[in-house]
């Protein structure tokens, strides 16, 4: 078995680095938290151009017609740059989840908008009280029971919510279920709505891994340049060791995070565990590497005009997306403990 990914994927991976590097800078991240909704037109018709949004969408509507194995490494593109546009609610989670409902003609009439750059989309899930990017939604995919609602934004009151990041947009949501709304329900609903928890999962843990990155970088940078009894504070070995504790942490999430795009990709039998396991290890770096990249800039590391707390508050906010730590650490738990789903790993069957 390879476990590699193929050339393919990372030339479209460094394409998206190269493009978010001079398109998504920190200088533009903050003047879009001067703007009414905090997102860019412009930017999320950009990322339309190379594919982000459709990316999981079906060639037959515009899509590239690909898999989370190859939105794993796009995803992880999008934390290192702290991208604020909604690729978790509309690429990773809406898009497959429309192309997943029972009726075809509601994927027809919005997988092309989508994939076009002419429409977002938000999905709301009971993990998570409150829905993102709710206000720059085209259409809004929200759970009641063990239903689906494709609602539309003209039949929903939103309510803004405080979060500690300025690029991430909270609402709560009020409608009303109606019969021409619901698209799924039953058994059906249940099982849509754990596959958009798993993706949604997926592609916030491979977002930590970009942000961790993108914070170990920016630490390693500045230990470079301070200096400290006549040297750089980087060559203490108590800095050294702090950075080195972080990329371990790095290094030991990436494969989880790999291992679970296969497994939802592939819808394996251990998705649900894969993906919280991925969602777990992804959130311990990214924490660790927030609490480091501080330490190290010191008491410059609290001013706002530094760029580390960028990284440090996307940290901190994809902790919470699609389920918080402690939640998936229960449902590994389950799965471990009381057989409530198979764990096993590649290329072992565990004995009966």
């Amino acid at each position: 078995m390879r476990f590699a990914f193929t050339e393919d994927q990372l030339l479209l991976r460094d394409t998206l680095r190269d493009f978010l590097a001079g398109e998504c800078t920190p200088e533009r991240l903050r003047e879009l938290w001067e703007t009414g909704t905090a997102r860019s037109p412009v930017l999320w018709s950009q990322l339309a151009e190379l594919g982000v949004p459709g990316l999981l969408a079906p060639t037959e509507h515009g899509g590239l017609g690909l898999d989370e194995i190859d939105g794993v490494l796009l995803f992880e593109e999008a934390g290192r740059a702290a991208l604020a546009e909604p690729v978790v609610g509309t690429a990773a989670v809406g898009v497959p989840l429309l192309a997943s409902l029972p009726d075809p003609a509601i994927a027809a009439a919005w997988l092309p908008k989508v994939a076009a750059g002419a429409a977002r989309l938000a999905v709301g899930h009971p993990v998570s009280p409150f829905v993102e990017d709710a206000h720059v939604a085209g259409l809004l995919l929200l759970c009641h029971g063990d239903e689906i609602h494709a609602v539309e934004p003209g039949a929903v009151e939103l309510t803004a919510q405080p979060a500690n990041d300025p690029s991430r947009k909270l609402f709560s949501v009020a409608w009303t279920p109606v019969d021409a709304t619901r698209v799924a329900a039953g058994s059906e609903g249940t099982a849509l709505q754990a596959d958009a928890l798993d993706r949604g999962a997926l592609a916030c843990a491979a977002q930590q891994l970009g942000v961790t990155d993108r914070l170990v970088a920016l630490a390693v940078d500045y230990a470079r340049q301070r200096q400290q009894f006549g040297k750089p504070i980087g060559a203490f070995q108590a800095v050294k060791h702090q950075l080195a504790d972080v990329q371990v942490r790095l290094d030991y999430a990436r494969p989880l995070v790999h291992r679970a795009a296969h497994s939802v990709a592939r819808g394996a039998a251990t998705r649900s565990a894969d993906v919280s396991m991925a969602k777990i290890a992804a959130s311990e770096a990214a924490q660790r590497a927030a609490k480091t990249a501080l330490q190290v800039h010191g008491a410059l590391g609290y001013t706002w005009e530094q760029d580390v707390h960028l990284w440090m508050r996307r940290a901190w906010s994809l902790e919470i997306a699609w389920g918080r730590s402690a939640w998936h650490a229960r449902r590994v738990a389950e799965a471990l403990l009381e057989g409530a789903a198979p764990v096993e790993s590649f290329g072992f069957e565990p004995r009966t």
